[in-house]
């Protein structure tokens, strides 16, 4: 059975049995401050479990697309060793909101398994929970009894907490769950060991295909868990692993999920697939890891250096890194399989079709980028070796090492790359160790592999510590309210009360979450940032910093909460910055439309942020817009807030109406089927859109571009100001327009003026340089006749009138003309003191001569310091008294 059929069983059986069948929830979440990435299924109906929110049906099933990189669930350094953990997976389930419970979901599960996709019974074992006498939990026994019906005692095992009691975090929904077991080994090898003793032991060939849980209680922050007031039930089974078990494969990669992309990579590498083990590894991760970001650049999340971007970064970079290394590959490719994924599940996820272009060019520019950081690691690590091998003493290598005495000069015993130095590659230039390690293994070296785990250690728990959050439990206020009422579209201000709680710890310090029976505030969503204003309680104002969305939950975060929280409040929002902010964002709906008028249809919306302060938009275009281009563009927005567009809009709107009506979405923003349509002038900007606007246009007032440019391959960045901002940067430039003028002696024509001015400073310019050539020509030829051949070394130690350029240019050209030559120039410019050495590759040879060495010596007479290469050297220094010193020393060197 092929896994298009795979799927589409489980979809259909679940139809059969009264679930509505949805489509995947997007892989980057954007409404929960806790997760980056759609890690487990249940993920979209954490809200729905905890009674937050109801459930439009009673029953569903779909298949859901996970991302596995970080947090508790973190499967990254297991892929493609392996056989079946993945970053990017696909999550078969089928799930009941206080609908069905134990009974049905282990009748239904067998039955699909035995029955529709003829697995062997023998082959299966289940696994129940055993209870937890610490938490005051006993044996699942409801379960127990259920599976008897179905399956031998003998296959049915009992389990720990750690294995039979499903958590999605520390916090949150969880209960007891019932693994389902298969034994993939042949018979030889089950007829030697017990399938059962194997069972959660970790043999790749006995392996949970699927796991039933019966969601019944909350874990709340101090531990104790919370019976839930429904039970519902929330099953998830690995697509990839149920594939293997269906084609009868011993590992996931090896089915055709996998293989057309490995046998692609195989054909690019030109290394058969199964004739070399680290070459196979890397191919199941580059397989693996280009399904990971191709899923979640087409749901919206593009490569950055901050959050669920850098994830996605960092995924690239080692799918880049195991081609690089193992398979040879260095050149761009991975871009190269996206169609045949595109080919393969495109049916199944249409949004990759839809992106399918910008995932190629991302991930293109994406790979280019990093080969080339690559390429500077390479240049850094050849340089530290040549700095070794030509004496060089800045080389910082461990403490512990024993070292010989070579002149001055300390050398270690053994070659060993300094672990700081390995974690300096890794750490700013992206540099990943295991690459390290084999050039170095390449060159006769070693790395110094506790100092760069020290260095490792530390970032970790930098990062830990920068990241950690300390959520209490709810203080539930008013139970029979749910908080999620927004009517900041009508109001500014209103009386609410305070129905919910809780105090959260970073490291930034403590604050609390705190949610309104209603809300003016509008919470950060869709690139426009969260609300602030204040609570206000018995004539006191009590700040609201920020306003964010937690799944349906509008979240307000203060600093102080009011004295007495059982009376009513007065909510309000900050005027200002919701005027200026609705500013803004208002102009990028217009700015969208304009660019697709200016620029063309093919413009899309990739991402936006808008605040109080400026906008900026992110959309798809080829090339550099031109300076006319952007001044159209600039003209059709403020023509358009000129005309005065009154707000239209449809607050509940069918979906499929709103699109035919030709509404644009949001890239990588999620919708339910009732939208809101915003309208400013129906043939020019209709967008789906749950953020704040004007009521007319004209409130705009001014709209400038100050910025355009790229962010990734085929995407443009613009940053524009709307409003007083707007003016103000007009001000500004007229008021430098007429700080030019003055300084021209305000000529009528400011640029005929201007231009006389570089004319006239570019003549001084030639002149200046012709009396440099012919000032650096004289003091050529007076100090040429002062070399001195000292032992058979031409030595020349001299201090010049010329710029620190121009003494560099000298000692080059010097240098082509005289051999076994070392040259010492000093110079004075602006108060300060400068050395440069030039010393003869014969003399390098010969004599172990170091100008870099040398450098450093002398710089102390000057009080500075330098380096270089081994032929030439720098040096500054803040004693220009000092130079007579340090010429006199430079002739020590000869001795």
């Amino acid at each position: 059975m092929n896994s298009q059929t795979v799927r589409q069983t489980f979809l259909d059986y679940f139809r059969s049995r009264e679930h509505s069948i949805v489509p995947s929830a997007p892989m980057v979440i954007k409404d929960d401050p806790t997760l980056m990435f759609t890690n487990a299924g249940m993920n979209r109906f954490k809200d729905i479990f905890l009674g937050n929110k109801e459930s439009k049906f009673p029953r569903i099933a779909d298949t859901q697309k996970c991302l596995r990189v970080s947090g508790k669930h973190n499967d990254l350094e297991e892929v493609g060793h392996d056989t079946y953990h993945h970053t990017m997976f696909e999550m078969l389930g089928n799930w009941s909101f206080g609908n069905y419970f134990k009974k049905e979901a282990i009748e239904w599960g067998w039955e699909l398994l035995t029955d529709v996709y003829k697995i062997d019974k023998n082959r299966l074992y289940v696994t129940v929970f055993e209870g937890d006498k610490k938490e005051g939990l006993t044996k699942d026994t409801e379960a127990y009894e259920n599976w008897r019906l179905w399956i031998p005692e003998d296959r049915i095992l009992l389990g720990s907490r750690k294995d039979n009691f499903w958590e999605m975090g520390d916090t949150g929904p969880c209960g007891p769950c019932s693994e389902i077991h298969v034994d993939l080994r042949d018979d030889r090898e089950r007829g030697k060991i017990p399938g059962y003793s194997l069972v959660n032991k970790g043999n790749p060939l006995v392996i949970e295909v699927w796991n039933l849980v019966f969601i019944e209680f909350n874990r709340l922050a101090n531990g104790q868990l919370v019976p839930l007031p429904a039970k519902h039930v929330d099953t998830g089974m690995g697509f990839e692993r149920l594939c293997m078990v269906m084609q009868h494969k011993k590992s996931n990669y090896d089915t055709d999920v996998f293989q057309p992309l490995i046998g692609a990579i195989a054909q690019k590498s030109g290394i058969p697939y199964g004739t070399d083990p680290k070459a196979d590894i890397a191919m199941r991760v580059i397989a693996d890891h280009l399904r990971a970001i191709t899923f979640a650049i087409s749901d919206g999340q593009l490569p950055s250096n901050v959050k669920a971007g850098y994830v996605i970064r960092r995924i690239l970079r080692r799918a880049v890194r195991y081609g690089y290394v193992f398979l040879d590959l260095k050149d761009a490719f991975i871009h190269e399989f996206i169609p045949i994924l595109v080919d393969q599940m495109g049916d199944v996820f249409p949004e990759l079709k839809k992106q399918k272009e910008l995932v190629i060019n991302v991930i293109r520019e994406e790979e280019t980028s990093f080969l080339r950081t690559l390429a500077s690691g390479i240049t850094k690590f050849n340089s530290y070796l040549e700095s070794y091998k030509n004496g060089a003493t800045d080389i910082q290598h461990p403490a512990s090492l024993p070292v010989r005495q070579a002149g001055s000069i300390q050398h270690p015993v053994e070659k060993i790359i300094d672990g700081a130095f390995a974690f300096e590659l890794y750490d700013t230039f992206g540099f990943p160790i295991d690459l390290t390690q084999l050039m170095a293994k390449e060159a006769g070296w070693e790395v110094e592999m506790d100092g760069f785990n020290k260095g490792l250690a530390e970032q970790k728990t930098r990062s830990r510590r920068a990241a950690q959050v300390d959520t209490a439990d709810w203080v539930i206020l008013n139970p029979e309210s749910s908080g999620n009422i927004f009517i900041g579209y009508d109001t500014l201000s209103a009386e609410t009360q305070i129905v919910r709680y809780r105090k959260v710890k970073t490291k930034e310090g403590e604050f609390f979450h705190v949610v309104l029976d209603q809300t003016p505030f509008y919470a950060e969503s869709g690139g426009q940032v969260g609300d602030r204003g204040w609570l206000v309680s018995l004539e006191k104002n009590y700040e609201v910093t920020d306003t964010i969305r937690e799944h349906d939950l509008i979240l307000h975060m203060m600093k102080t909460l009011p004295e007495t929280l059982s009376l009513s409040v007065t909510a309000m929002v900050d005027d200002s910055k919701r005027r200026n902010t609705a500013n803004n964002h208002t102009a990028t709906h217009l700015l969208h439309a304009a660019l697709r008028r200016v620029l063309g249809t093919h413009v899309e919306q990739k991402g936006s942020l808008v605040d109080e302060y400026h906008l900026r938009f992110d959309f798809t275009h080829f090339a550099k817009m031109t300076d006319e281009e952007i001044k159209k563009t600039e003209e059709n927005v403020n023509q358009k807030i000129r005309s005065n567009i009154e707000l239209y809009e449809e607050r509940s709107m069918a979906i499929e109406k709103a699109k035919e009506m030709g509404a644009m979405a949001l890239f990588g923003e999620k919708y339910g089927d009732m939208v809101r349509v915003v309208v400013f002038d129906k043939d020019f900007s209709v967008e789906l859109c749950g953020g704040t606007h004007v009521p007319t246009t004209g409130q705009i007032g001014l709209f400038k571009i100050v910025s355009e440019g790229a962010i990734a391959a085929g995407i443009r960045r613009i940053e524009g100001i709307t409003g007083e901002k707007a003016m103000e940067y007009y001000n500004s430039r007229i008021s430098l327009l007429d700080e030019v003028k003055e300084m021209l002696k305000n000529p009528k024509d400011v640029i005929k003026g201007l231009k006389t001015v570089l004319e006239e400073n570019q003549e001084l310019k030639l002149l200046a340089a012709e009396y440099e050539k012919m000032k650096l020509n004289k003091v050529r030829e007076a100090i040429t006749l002062k070399i001195q051949n000292i032992k058979g070394i031409h030595f020349l130690a001299e201090k010049v009138e010329l710029s620190v350029d121009a003494a560099k240019n000298l000692a080059f050209d010097l240098s082509k003309t005289t051999d076994h030559f070392f040259l010492v120039l000093a110079s004075e410019n602006d108060g300060k003191a400068n050395l440069t050495v030039m010393i003869s590759e014969s003399l390098i040879k010969e004599k172990g001569f170091n100008a870099a060495n040398i450098i450093r010596e002398l710089a102390k007479e000057i009080q500075g310091g330098g380096g270089g290469q081994p032929h030439i050297a720098t040096a500054g220094g803040k004693n220009p008294a000092g130079i007579p010193a340090a010429l006199k020393k430079a002739r020590t060197f000869l001795k």
